[in-house]
């Protein structure tokens, strides 16, 4: 599919005549440069590209003021970087800058917030964002931080360290040592493996895999966790929100030392605890799954616990 959108304005021919012109020109340039540029009801969008090669494993590093990250896997030997710049206009757009560099195998982007930001009548004020998008070898390293935007990740196995003022955090079959982190933000991974330390401020978080390490925290929001079949911890595990339920599904040979406890709200295992200790108001649960080992610890502010089968 073309990544051109056609340009309307409704309006007397003779204005739609004088606006079609220059942006013709425009797109015209952008295909002799190599880029390409797109003027549409959402404001001017500009999208290049750069590839770099890399021997071995690449370490990324991506910093942005203002937009959305993805990143997901391709082919070994290879990286491959999208930009797509979005403003109110075109000189809006050109104030952005993107300082791109390789060194061996380290490549940095950085995207700088402009000087000034645009007041756009009956919108407010509204800076240009650029949104990034790699490419890269499977095995690999990921450093990525959007002051405010989403970031995406899928098929990436390395050190991956994620960071979000405001936004949401998506995974998909990613492992190794994994640090995620939003300020606010919902969190949804699947097929999680190897070290996972989880934290957002204020949002909920799913967690589906076979991590070895797990720690997850939300200071607001609910905690869905369900571990795959064969899954064991080499190390302890914590769940905690300051306000949410917590609902760990976990299979029925899963061994670990269980602390459970809730501030507002009731504890409750459908999986068989030995040794257990409750308190009357079923607020806490103590005691062993499978053959114990090491601790997993759940906690609440205020929420319901449950322990249930996977």
């Amino acid at each position: 599919m073309s990544p051109f959108r056609n340009y309307q304005y409704r309006g007397p021919v003779q204005a739609r005549m004088k606006s079609v012109l220059p942006a013709a020109l425009v797109l015209a340039s952008a295909a002799l440069t190599g880029g390409c540029v797109v003027v549409d009801s959402q404001g001017h969008i500009t999208r290049d590209e750069k590839r770099f090669t890399v021997s071995g494993m690449p370490d990324v590093h991506l910093t942005t003021f203002d937009g959305a990250i993805e990143v997901r896997s391709g082919s070994d030997g290879e990286v491959l970087l999208e930009i797509e710049k979005r403003g109110p206009s075109e000189e809006d757009v050109k104030k952005l800058q993107v300082d791109v560099k390789q060194d061996g195998n380290r490549i940095d982007v950085e995207v700088k917030k402009p000087a000034n930001e645009v007041v756009v009548f009956g919108f407010g004020h509204m800076t240009p964002t650029a949104k990034l998008i790699v490419t890269m070898p499977r095995s690999g390293n990921v450093v990525a931080r959007s002051g405010d935007g989403s970031i995406r990740i899928e098929r990436v196995n390395g050190h991956i360290d994620l960071h979000t003022g405001d936004g949401s955090i998506r995974a998909n079959s990613i492992g190794g040592d994994v640090t995620l982190q939003t300020g606010d933000g919902s969190v949804a991974l699947d097929g999680i493996t190897g070290r996972l330390d989880l934290q957002t401020s204020d949002g909920s978080v799913t967690v589906a895999g076979s991590p070895d390490i797990a720690k997850v925290h939300t200071g607001d929001g609910s905690i869905t966790f369900r571990a795959e079949s064969g899954s064991a911890m080499k190390d302890d595990w914590s769940f905690t929100t300051g306000d949410g339920s917590v609902s760990l599904y976990l299979p029925g040979d899963f061994s670990a030392e269980l602390d459970a406890s809730t501030g507002d709200g009731t504890v409750h295992s459908e999986l068989d605890v030995s040794g257990s200790t409750e308190d009357r108001e079923r607020r806490s649960l103590h005691g062993q799954l499978g053959r114990g080992g090491k601790l997993l610890k759940v906690r609440t502010g205020d929420g319901s616990i449950r322990l249930r089968a996977s």
